[in-house]
């Protein structure tokens, strides 16, 4: 009888210790994997957006199968042309577009989505047209133009029942450019190519190109602050080059 009883003592004293010490009877290895496998959900669950992110310039290539990471869209605008792209930006710019024809303002696509054959084709007839140094300006490299990713438009403008689509023609709408600026980042857009930031894009100012990011809240911290893509991002180059 009292070997039973001190048995009791014994085993009470040890569920004691063990529970003052605050250890779990779990194995410590679940809950790592536990979490492990909440963070690697939550990473599965943004990796859908992650291609909005993309930096696509001068010193940034073109990811390799990118035309696999996105969904394009295809439709024709008001001048018969057709074009591409990618699904979420198109809806994100009908409603843009939506918004300025209210106050008047219609802006149409121009140049969307392009591959590396079509972008060659661009930069032979510029530098052809116009010369390298003026091709080197506007036009990008291809394979290294943000108009591959499908996430860059140009627009046009029609005024008057007029197409206005010549870049030097469109620089001169300052007006109008400045209230269609003023509302891009309510639709999560940004202006690509500001003006005065040459020196880190390595384009000229671009006040038709706009870029696509799907968030409202970036987008309005990058136009609010007047910055770049690059430098939100962190990737200001130490060397530009050619053009969009």
């Amino acid at each position: 009888m009292k070997k039973a009883i001190l048995l009791f003592i014994v085993l009470a004293a040890v569920f004691l210790l063990v529970s003052c010490s605050g250890k779990s009877s779990q194995p410590v290895p679940d809950t790592e994997e536990t979490a492990s496998s909440a963070v690697n959900q939550e990473i599965s669950e943004k990796a859908d957006d992650s291609i909005y992110m993309v930096l696509v310039n001068k010193q940034h290539k073109l990811p390799e199968n990118w035309p696999d990471k996105i969904e394009l869209a295809t439709g024709t605008n008001a001048v018969g042309e057709d074009y591409l792209v990618e699904k979420k930006a198109l809806e994100a710019f009908e409603k843009l577009r939506a918004d300025l024809l209210e106050d008047g303002i219609d802006i149409e696509l121009d140049s969307t989505y392009r591959t590396v054959e079509y972008q060659q084709k661009i930069w032979d007839e510029f530098t052809e047209e116009k010369g390298e140094d003026y091709a080197r300006a506007y036009v990008a490299v291809p394979g290294y133009s943000e108009h591959h990713t499908g996430l860059a438009i140009d627009v046009m403008l029609i005024k008057d029942g007029e197409v206005i689509d010549d870049n030097d023609d469109m620089i001169a709408e300052k007006e109008i450019f400045a209230k269609v600026h003023k509302r891009l980042a309510d639709y999560g857009f940004i202006l690509r190519f500001p003006e005065g930031k040459d020196d880190i894009t390595g384009y000229s100012y671009e006040p038709w190109h706009f870029r696509y990011i799907d968030s409202v809240e970036i987008a309005e911290e990058i136009m609010d602050k007047g910055i770049t893509f690059e430098e939100y991002l962190g990737e200001v180059p130490e060397v530009t080059g050619e053009a969009a």
